[in-house]
């Protein structure tokens, strides 16, 4: 997911995400513990990113909506 299309989302809509991913991140370090994934070198740090990407629109949000105030 790319932060230009993340950022046709609402803080709300973000946040929402943001805990999705999260949430998914974490099943799938749950997953790969049990019994080593073979994707799971590739999908855990795309994952990570996207999260890393997320917040970081959040934050432009954010800083944005107090610029304007």
């Amino acid at each position: 997911m790319k932060a230009s299309d993340l950022r046709a989302y609402s803080l709300h809509e973000l946040h929402q995400l943001l805990h999705q991913k999260r949430q998914e991140l974490m099943e799938l370090r749950y997953k790969n513990a049990q019994s080593p994934l073979s994707n799971a070198a590739s999908s855990i740090p795309a994952l990570r990113k996207t999260i890393a990407r997320i917040l970081t629109v959040i934050n432009e949000k954010i800083h944005e909506r107090a610029k304007h105030k």
